[in-house]
């Protein structure tokens, strides 16, 4: 039997979406072929403090890791890590790193470029495609150019919030009916978004989304179904099949995701027609190009039904790793299962960085 690889799971992050983050890696880590990986895990608190864990993965999602981690010495996380960058040895300990990090200092390009600088293979989107991807505002304009559609939209900001919300609003009003959303521009989960179905949701949900973000969207209500498809590949890349989300809520919101008790609906394939569902993978890979994605990217979408028009929602270069989330379940019924997912996810990382040098 050939060696295991030698693949280090980084976990947690100072983002609104830590919790989400725990329930991924807890997935990730029980779904990989111990004959295949050692595994090392990588735990980044709330503060930001990085430590080396070895216990149970079973403590990671209650947050319990944190005490057994804080009692190992962080030299070995060092050496770990860093020792290859600071001695110049280019046989360091890890082959692979595997960040199962959402949102901000997770999937907006900050730690890819901290792993381009360890000289490491990664997981996922590079420091363009991560940045791109995190940014809703940049990543639509891109959308546009690639000839796909997307939901009108005012982008503001945190000071313009602060300095004259009044004036904020009545541009919106402005522009658009309600109900509008009010969305952060560089946060995932839907963390920070909400529908506002009149003056006084809206002056709460701009302050809301400015607690997140200096960037904010205001968007137009699409009515239609939320359609969700899965990329997978570097130079080729692949879209799965397509799924449907019914949300237990009005929008299919950060609690509605991760903390409703599987009271959302799932249903894959989705309710659509064979041209349809083709329209929508082929505009899923086209999204995924426009912003140089590589490795994996979940690509959302609303469906208005009435006229069948088709609008891209955003992309996800850190898709949800957790018991419910659509990026794994889509794979898996296209005969990819979770585990393969996994093998598939690192050898493409190896693959790029290879081609990279």
């Amino acid at each position: 039997m050939q060696n295991k690889l030698n693949v280090a799971v980084v976990f947690g992050g100072k983002s609104g979406e830590h919790e989400v983050s725990l329930m991924s890696a807890t997935n990730v880590i029980n779904a990989m072929d111990k004959d295949k990986y050692n595994i090392y895990t990588i735990g980044i608190t709330k503060q930001g403090k990085w430590m080396l864990y070895q216990g149970p993965v079973d403590k990671l999602q209650d947050g319990s890791w944190e005490q057994e981690a804080s009692k190992l010495n962080g030299n070995e996380l060092i050496e770990l890590l860093l020792s290859p960058m600071i001695d110049g040895n280019q046989n360091g300990k890890i082959d692979a790193i595997f960040p199962v990090l959402h949102g901000p200092n997770g999937e907006d390009g900050t730690i890819q470029g901290f792993f381009e600088m360890l000289d490491m293979p990664y997981v996922g989107c590079g420091v363009i495609g991560s940045s791109l991807g995190m940014d809703k505002a940049i990543s639509k304009q891109l959308f546009i150019d690639a000839g796909l559609n997307v939901a009108d939209y005012i982008l503001t900001y945190k000071h313009e919030i602060k300095d004259n919300l009044q004036e904020v609003i009545k541009k919106i009003e402005s522009k658009f009916e309600y109900p509008v959303f009010v969305k952060p521009v560089n946060m995932g989960s839907s963390v920070g978004i909400t529908k506002a179905h009149d003056r006084a949701e809206l002056e709460s949900g701009l302050l809301v989304a400015a607690k997140h973000d200096r960037k904010i969207l205001i968007e137009e209500f699409i009515k239609g179904s939320e359609i969700e498809c899965a990329v997978l590949g570097n130079n080729y890349p692949e879209a799965s099949g397509v799924g449907e989300i019914i949300p237990s809520k009005e929008f299919y919101d950060y609690e509605a995701k991760y903390f409703d008790d599987g009271k959302s609906t799932l249903i894959i394939p989705a309710r659509l027609t064979e041209e349809e569902e083709s329209s929508i993978r082929e505009a899923a890979v086209r999204a995924f190009k426009a912003l140089d994605c590589c490795g994996m990217s979940r690509v959302d979408f609303f469906l208005d039904r009435s006229t069948g028009r088709v609008y891209i929602n955003e992309i996800n270069t850190i898709p949800g790793f957790t018991k419910i989330s659509m990026y794994p379940k889509l794979w898996e019924r296209a005969g990819l299962g979770y585990s393969k997912l996994i093998d598939r996810l690192i050898e493409l990382a190896i693959e790029r960085h290879n081609e990279t040098k």
